[in-house]
């Protein structure tokens, strides 16, 4: 007695099946997050950002081989000079200098 309403629609079964692929994924890769919190002994807010970042990748090298790097090595420094030791102002320090009263 099959009428017209037995009918498969393909496309919504494979919506649902990929759905459900998707959720056993991510609870697989949640669990095993878990496994690994426990088994490090960590505080809850640690387990938890664990957790919560397991859908996470490290990058990998052609990630991050393509890229412009715009900041400079040392962000800190004024310029990309060498140092020169000889330069005013950047000479050492010197405990027993008489300029220095030596810490007090």
């Amino acid at each position: 007695m099959a009428g017209s309403d037995d009918v498969i629609d393909f496309s919504l079964l494979e919506g649902e099946l990929q759905a459900a692929v998707r959720t056993e994924r991510r609870h697989h890769r949640e669990n095993q997050a878990k496994l690994r919190a426990v088994s490090q002994g960590v505080s809850y807010s640690q387990f938890r950002d664990l957790v919560s970042s397991c859908h996470l990748n490290p990058l990998g090298r052609s990630d991050k081989d393509g890229s412009p790097r715009n900041q400079p090595w040392n962000p800190v420094a004024p310029d990309n000079k060498p140092w020169n030791p000889v330069a005013p102002g950047n000479q050492p320090w010197n405990p027993v200098a008489p300029d220095n009263q030596g810490g007090r």
